[in-house]
């Protein structure tokens, strides 16, 4: 009688759906800023958002990472996050 292990769920700050951990892409903020965190381990808050071009223009509307965050995020930090998003759409 094996137990199956249950899967970290998280929410996506863009689409406000929960999913698997593994299938979101995490970003952080720490004390270089705010930015991808591919390896998911790295310091800082996390924030989870789906790997797509939608939920990132849904985070951008309904301002998710600020909310994350607790504090205003520049443009041209969310142009940094796009440009990143193209290298996990092209996987």
């Amino acid at each position: 009688m094996g137990t199956t292990k249950k899967q970290p769920q998280r929410q996506c700050i863009g689409c406000r759906q929960m999913k698997d951990k593994k299938s979101l892409v995490r970003i952080i903020k720490n004390e270089q800023g705010i930015m991808l965190d591919e390896t998911g381990k790295k310091n800082g808050r996390g924030a989870y958002i789906c790997p797509n071009a939608d939920c990132l223009g849904k985070a951008i509307a309904s301002k998710g990472l600020e909310r994350s965050f607790k504090m205003p995020v520049d443009k041209s930090v969310y142009e940094e996050l796009k440009r990143g998003f193209e290298k996990f759409e092209t996987r």
